[in-house]
């Protein structure tokens, strides 16, 4: 009969398996970026867009106001460019009525 091999060191506890390691050193950095995506990048990037859609708006409130002759500086271009924000905000509650299905 044979002998059982006795060099079998069983007191060691297993080790996890290289993919089994590889795949939760990969969670691990998902992980690690996207919770630096959702608290540091996205209010940064939240802002910039904010920032760009109103240098957007004043851009258009300049081009149209200016198509009718008025230049930045009188108060018919203060008066259009507050007539075009209830313009915009009135399309704004237009398409959220249409969305919810009011109109």
């Amino acid at each position: 009969m044979a002998k059982a091999n006795s060099s079998i060191d069983t007191s060691r506890p297993d080790r996890f398996p290289l993919p089994a390691t590889g795949y939760a050193l990969l969670f691990a950095g998902l992980a690690a970026y996207g919770l630096y995506a959702f608290f540091i990048s996205g209010p940064a990037m939240r802002d910039a867009a904010r920032a760009d859609l109103e240098r957007a708006i004043a851009d258009e409130n300049r081009q149209f106001c200016e198509t009718f002759g008025m230049s930045p500086t009188s108060a018919a271009f203060a008066t259009c460019s507050k007539e075009l924000t209830i313009i915009r905000q009135k399309q704004v509650d237009r398409d959220n009525a249409a969305a919810q299905g009011i109109l």
